[in-house]
């Protein structure tokens, strides 16, 4: 470009030349003779300024200047990148994080240090006198070269998200370059989805309008992988987006008037030039994947494809024969995990034993000491906020949990880095579910305060749960399913393999066994099991013998069919499944009826204790209602555990060589255990809840912890999906089917017992049917659809369904009544009212 503007500079300048001397020479008056005439010489017109400054104009003596991948200048208030040709065409991966959030009552909302706000991938290209940036997505793709590349290729083009003008060059003779140099102030320091906050993430944390004057560019670092860019940028506060009209009125109406001021990180992560080679997604083996439109696996279509996220692991070069002849090696690259410096100093440890748990797995991959847990370096120039640099990042929240996402590169699937984070306040959430789960086991959980190496136990479990995930698994909420429920008890079995084969599952801890069992913490707790090893064998283990991620997909697949065959402790559970009762988080075992009988045994041993075990002097009993509340909502899963099995659908992910069916509805007698269960130990009432001293000293409300609990069973069983799933199984399969008119016979034998019985009806038993009638009103009244949903609903033969039994109980209400006396008939009478009413309604 700059031989070409060199080349027109000189030619105008040359016409302007000989213009000029024309124009001089025809004005000349000519008064001498012209023998003795002489013409003057005009003088030549001056060049046209150039377009560009001289370096040493724009990149003066005051510059500071730092270099990486590229030079970042910085003069006085302004940063200027000085881009090599060879970045130009590389995709990098942005990655925006809060380095400091500002202080606010909605903490929860505004964010905590180490959150990620945004994540791209973009992508600098020069064109004459500008530098465009290009956002960049990997949605679809396509190899053939010669053909449907370029279709692709042609038919989609990817937004310019900023445009810089180059300002000057920096020549070097050398190496006869020129290097164009840009001013980036104005971008870094706007408001943008580059390098701010995503769209998305800025309604949900009510981020509002941009004050440009109150925000500038900290610094800027430049790394030889990657960039740093610190800013502080403040905003209105807005109402969030995604919460209730209402809430979002009241949280308007209360919104502070004061700014927010955010310090952000902006990582600008330069990508492998080569993407790593992806392996294609299978749904039997759990991970997160990149989706993607595939246009050249079909010769007749497309197909929708899916790469996992992993981290690069290969072999050191001088180690491949080793490594491919079955020897363990260590990695070129380990994964390396930080532990934020500003953890406490006790826990620590335990945080770093959850990541190093992983190693054994990577073992069966074929990597020794392929990830490891570190102290952040006492050193200045490291960053937390750094996308070179994962850890696990404390932060000193009341909210209770933990969280392991991972940034990955969209081309490959390649995971680049993550940023664990881990709330100071999941160790209430563990030492409630400990208490709930394992206290009549554990002489340690019954107390208000755990000792240290209780809770640190608790906290690495979490920690290597979290840690499975940044390494690109999912929740296995099936692998608890595959082992017997009896199995929980044995204590050699279950010490030795653990309740769960995998920690990704949702399993907690050992409730299913029983004090006389006398298994120790190794049986009660979770850990890294069978399933894991083998999902991480499955993802990382590379294959020299196939060039792509196509050839080796029926090498993988026959892998999995033997490992399921072998034991199906190898099985994956999708948590995204609302109808297969195996995929269901916080149970376990084989059969949700005995595992939930063993469990409420458990509960019932706790209740009488609440007060002893959570007793603290110079206190209330305000520990001992908050134990009682998490004591009812184990209860409650456990009845939602069994009555997923109404109506449930089993579904297995299967290839065409596996001699299984990849959809089978719950049997008949699975069903008819499960509402016999709900019947005798929910919806007859749990009188065990009703404790008097807990009612009087802590002031819980039995009445309506139990009603609640009621009406999510309820509602679950007497609703529109589950009565069409009846029918489908019905017409699908016959007499074999739980039909609906043996599903309500079963049900109203337990919830309306009264009717026959001439028992009086108790205030738990009166709002258990007020909801029963409720909810078949709700399917003969429904509420307004939408037009997506209305055709559908308009066949559905639930509506139908619920009227009949809504007549039949009304004539029921009727007889009982003439015999009834007190509340027991005013109830009576008032449900035969409301059954009228809706059934008369127009």
């Amino acid at each position: 470009m700059f031989k070409r503007n060199l080349f027109i500079a000189v030619f105008l300048c040359a016409g302007i030349i000989s213009a000029s001397a024309q124009k001089q020479l025809f004005l000349k008056k000519k008064k001498q003779p012209a023998k003795k005439e002489t013409v003057v010489a005009p003088k030549p017109a001056p060049a046209p300024a150039s377009e560009f400054k001289p370096y040493t104009e724009i990149i003066t003596k005051e510059a500071k200047t730092n270099t990486g991948f590229l030079k970042v200048h910085k003069v006085k208030d302004k940063f200027y990148f000085e881009m090599p040709d060879s970045i130009f065409g590389r995709d990098i991966l942005v990655v925006n994080r809060i380095s400091k959030a500002p202080v606010s009552s909605r903490k929860s909302l505004t964010g905590y240090a180490g959150d990620q706000i945004g994540e791209n991938v973009v992508r600098f290209e020069k064109k004459d006198n500008k530098i465009f940036l290009y956002s960049i997505s990997y949605i679809e793709e396509s190899n053939d070269t010669s053909g449907m590349y370029l279709s692709v290729k042609n038919s989609n083009i990817q937004p310019i998200v900023a445009t810089f003008q180059i300002l000057t060059f920096k020549t070097d003779t050398t190496k006869k370059s020129k290097t164009p140099v840009f001013e980036v102030t104005g971008f870094f320091n706007s408001d943008n989805s580059i390098t701010g906050f995503d769209s998305r993430v800025k309604r949900q944390r009510g981020v509002g309008s941009f004050f440009g004057d109150r925000s500038y560019i900290d610094t800027i670092k430049a790394y030889p992988m990657n960039l740093e860019i610190a800013t502080v940028k403040t905003f209105m506060q807005t109402a969030p987006q995604g919460t209730s009209t209402a809430t979002n009125q009241a949280m308007a109406a209360n919104m502070p008037t004061d700014p927010m001021t955010y310090e952000l990180n902006t990582s600008m992560v330069l990508l492998p030039k080569e993407p790593m080679k992806p392996r294609l997604f299978d749904p039997r083996v759990g991970y997160f994947a990149v989706s993607y439109t595939d246009f050249d696996s079909n010769p007749q279509g497309i197909e929708h494809k899916a790469k996992i996220t992993r981290w690069r692991l290969e072999p050191k070069p001088e180690d491949r024969e080793k490594y491919f002849a079955g020897e363990l090696v260590e990695p070129q690259q380990p994964i390396i995990i930080y532990i934020d410096p500003t953890t406490p100093k006790k826990w620590a440890p335990y945080l770093k034993m959850g990541v190093n748990d992983w190693q054994k797995a990577f073992e069966k991959a074929g990597f020794k000491n392929a990830i490891i847990a570190m102290d952040a370096p006492n050193d200045s120039t490291w960053s937390l906020e750094d996308a070179r640099h994962s850890a696990i990042v404390y932060k000193p929240s009341d909210i209770a949990n933990a969280s392991g996402p991972h940034v990955h590169d969209p081309r490959s699937g390649e995971i680049i880095e993550t940023h664990i984070n881990w709330y100071h306040n999941v160790m209430q959430l563990l030492h409630n579910w400990y208490a709930v789960q394992a206290s009549p086991l554990d002489t340690g959980a019954q107390k208000l305060l755990y000792d240290d190496e209780l809770m640190g136990q608790l906290i690495r479990f979490v920690s290597s749960h979290e840690v499975g995930h940044t390494l690109g698994l999912r929740h296995n909420f099936g692998s608890s399913a595959t082992v017997p429920v009896e199995k929980l008890r044995d204590k050699a079995w279950v010490e030795a393999n653990g309740h769960t084969p995998s920690i990704m599952d949702y399993a907690r801890f050992n409730y299913v066994a029983q004090p006389e069992d006398h298994i120790a913490r190794e049986g009660i707790f979770p850990r890294i099991g069978i399933y894991d090893e083998w999902a991480i064998e499955w993802g990382y283990r590379l294959y020299d013998q196939f060039e792509t991620a196509d050839d080796e997909t029926p090498f993988l697949n026959q892998q999995i069919i033997d490992k399921l065959n072998s034991d199906k402790r190898y099985t994956f559970g999708t948590e995204t499944d609302p109808d297969d009762p195996r995929n269901q988080n916080e149970d376990l075992g084989d059969n949700a009826v005995q595992a939930g009988l063993y469990g409420i045994k458990n509960l019932q041993r706790i209740v009488p204790n609440i007060i002893a075990w959570t007793y603290k002097a110079n206190e209330g009993y305000d520990k001992a209602a908050e134990l009682y509340t998490e004591v009812a909502g184990q209860f409650g899963r456990y009845a939602g555990h069994v009555a997923k099995n109404v109506a449930g659908i089993y579904r297995t992910p299967i290839s065409v060589e596996q001699n299984a069916n990849a959809v089978e509805y719950v049997p008949k007698n699975i069903q008819k255990e499960a509402v016999q269960f709900l019947n005798k130990q929910v919806f007859k009432t749990p009188e065990w809840l009703i404790d008097k001293i807990l009612i009087e000293k802590a002031g819980v409300n039995p009445v309506n912890t139990i009603s609640q609990i009621d009406g999510r069973v309820i509602n679950s069983l007497i609703s529109r999906r589950t009565l069409d799933k009846m029918l489908l199984n019905e017409a699908y399969n016959g007499t074999k089917a739980y039909t609906t008119t043996e599903f309500f016979t079963d049900l109203k034998a337990g919830v309306w017992a009264e009717l026959t019985n001439g028992q009086p009806i108790d205030i738990y038993r009166r709002n258990l049917q007020k909801q029963y009638v409720s909810a078949l009103i709700a399917l003969v009244k429904p509420a307004a659809v939408s037009l997506q949903t209305a055709s559908s609903s308009s066949l559905s033969d639930a509506s139908a369904i619920a009227r009949t039994q809504l007549l039949d109980l009304q004539r029921a209400l009727k007889i009982a009544a003439n015999s009834a006396t007190g509340v027991k008939r005013s109830h009576l009478v008032d449900l035969d009212a409301k059954i009228k009413e809706a059934l008369e309604a127009k």
